[in-house]
């Protein structure tokens, strides 16, 4: 008996080595598979940025602009907040689209980008729009989009002036500039503004002396008396408790990248290195864009860049995009080649975004963007 018991010991203890020698293959097996997977997972998070797929004609108005925002709603659940801020003279609502990666719950920091402030400058909106587009459809595949999504929550306001988009007007439902609106150096006439507001009920935009050359916006009866321009500034007031970073204002139509000061009479000196910062940015465009570094020929008080930079002492730019020949108040103002001058604004906003940790502490923007191919574009003949 004790021979046999020793015998099915003898066995027993082996098929128990066997399935521990086999198990062990099994799970090195599955370790190897998970150890490829997370390889594989590498490759394709390095995958080249694509762009949205637009055409040429396809502007979107005040309503298309909605639908567009609702449908990234839709799609992108995890990265997208869309919320009104407030509402235009005439009752329309004032869309922001919040982007970020919202599984990571890590501190980040924060950006505001807004367009077409004046309603017939279109492409400063359109540019917002093909922008949010182009993060949302490359997070998760190209390493850069995706780590600045983890790190960055984009606020992006296409149109903050729905009324004056829809009437292809400069001035808001009040016939107010709402750049010449915000509370620094206000109203000044040397700043090319006169605080008018409405008079018996009638809307003056302007007015014009074309003998003595002189010319001066309706900049609203004081600052901030329109619901715009309060819309944008409360949206800035909650960012400043959220590491608030950079603040870009999008525009049309003079070619260039500008940065405080716009203002007559600034309300201070800023540093050094404030300025070598702003140098930074504006020699980076010029020298990898189309866009040319060159600040207004016209002092302009009451612009929302300059408050900003006044107010939360952020780098704080206007962006002007197209050329002269697009200028509306040129006689201009025609709308075309729209995929080119979007594919032209992909560099300068991915720059700021790349650089937003830099820009949050004044530091030397100096990290380059990766780009797809053909961005930036050839400048049209």
């Amino acid at each position: 008996m004790s021979k046999k018991l020793t015998h099915l010991k003898v066995v027993f203890l082996s098929i128990i080595l066997i399935l521990v020698i086999f198990t062990g293959c099994i799970e090195s097996q599955q370790e190897l598979t998970a150890s490829e997977k997370e390889s594989q997972k590498e490759i394709l998070l390095d995958l080249p940025c694509i762009l949205p797929e637009w055409k040429d004609g396809d502007y979107h108005g005040y309503y298309e602009t909605m639908q567009m925002l609702n449908d990234f709603n839709s799609r992108f659940p995890n990265l997208v907040d869309v919320f009104t801020i407030g509402r235009s003279v005439l009752g329309k609502d004032i869309k922001c689209i919040r982007i970020s990666n919202e599984r990571n719950i890590t501190e980040k920091y924060t950006c505001l980008i807004d367009g077409c402030i004046h309603g017939s400058e279109w492409e400063a909106g359109e540019a917002c729009l093909y922008f949010s587009e182009y993060l949302l459809i490359n997070f998760g595949n190209n390493k850069t989009v995706t780590n600045i999504l983890n790190k960055t929550v984009v606020y992006i306001v296409p149109l903050m002036n729905p009324d004056g988009r829809d009437n292809d007007d400069r001035y808001n439902g009040n016939g107010i500039d709402l750049n010449r609106n915000f509370n620094i150096d206000f109203g000044r006439l040397r700043g090319h503004c006169m605080p008018l507001g409405k008079i018996l009920g009638r809307k003056i935009p302007y007015l014009s002396l074309p003998r003595l050359n002189l010319w001066f916006t309706n900049c609203g009866r004081r600052p901030f008396s329109e619901p715009e321009s309060q819309a944008i500034r409360d949206l800035m007031r909650f960012l400043d408790s959220q590491r608030f970073s950079f603040y870009m204002n999008c525009h049309t139509a003079t070619h260039s990248i500008n940065t405080p000061w716009s203002a007559f009479k600034p309300p201070f000196k800023m540093t050094s290195q404030e300025s070598i910062v702003y140098d930074t940015i504006r020699k980076w465009v010029s020298e990898n864009t189309e866009y040319e570094d060159r600040q207004l020929w016209y002092k302009a008080s009451g612009t929302a860049p300059d408050w900003c930079f006044k107010e939360f002492r952020i780098p704080s730019v206007t962006f002007e995009i197209l050329s002269m020949d697009y200028e509306p108040g040129s006689g201009g103002g025609k709308h075309d080649n729209l995929v080119h001058w979007m594919k032209t604004t992909i560099p300068i906003f991915m720059f700021m975004l790349e650089n937003v940790e830099n820009l949050y502490s004044w530091e030397i923007p100096d990290i380059v963007p990766s780009l797809p191919k053909g961005v930036p574009p050839n400048p049209l003949k």
